[in-house]
């Protein structure tokens, strides 16, 4: 593969999601590889003083709007969460823990939609149990990978990262270590792993 992609996302993040839809298929046309970086929005958020524009009375209502446009063009299910915002330092340590798995991307799918096509409340370790479980995770597997120092640490170092790297949301991406934000910037996203 001649270029890589960084993805830095968060499953609490509808355009993470939206992202995550369309990625796979943008690096696939331009024949790179994805580096799937799994970090808290909310310590980036914390370290820049940003938060999310759905917080942002005169921006939140536009967003809703904004994020249901972007769906339609991606031809994607889109159902915001009614529990947003929702607290995923368990879920992005799974992330975390199933990096390098054979069921990472089983595990981004399954979080993913019960996130922003189920609706559910991914805050609640019972409503993430009985989400794993039904898609054959091991509940009890999760838990021991969540709880990993070693994973909590990698899952700290990347944060870590890329806030030294100038990231302040999710999601954002690296191209030849050019950064871009969004995922209404995938279209740049595109170009670059196209040059």
């Amino acid at each position: 593969m001649s270029k890589t992609v960084e993805f830095f996302f968060d499953f609490g993040s509808p355009t993470s999601y939206l992202a995550w839809t369309q990625l796979p298929k943008i690096a696939a046309e331009a024949g790179a590889g994805i580096v799937w970086r799994p970090f808290l929005l909310g310590g980036v958020f914390k370290a820049t003083g940003n938060k999310s524009p759905v917080e942002i009375p005169a921006k939140g209502p536009y967003m809703l709007r904004d994020l249901a446009r972007f769906a339609e063009r991606y031809g994607v299910p889109l159902r915001f969460n009614p529990h947003f915002p929702i607290n995923t330092l368990h879920l992005m340590r799974g992330a975390a823990g199933f990096e390098g798995d054979p069921r990472f991307h089983d595990y981004l799918e399954t979080v993913f939609q019960a996130m922003w096509v189920e609706q559910k409340h991914m805050g609640r370790p019972e409503v993430v149990a009985d989400v794993l479980g039904a898609a054959g995770f091991d509940p009890a597997d999760f838990e021991r990978r969540i709880n990993d120092e070693a994973v909590k640490e990698r899952l700290k170092a990347t944060t870590q990262e890329a806030i030294e790297r100038g990231v302040f949301g999710a999601p954002s991406f690296f191209v030849d270590g050019e950064l871009y934000f969004g995922q209404d910037r995938l279209d740049f996203v595109a170009e670059a792993l196209a040059r």
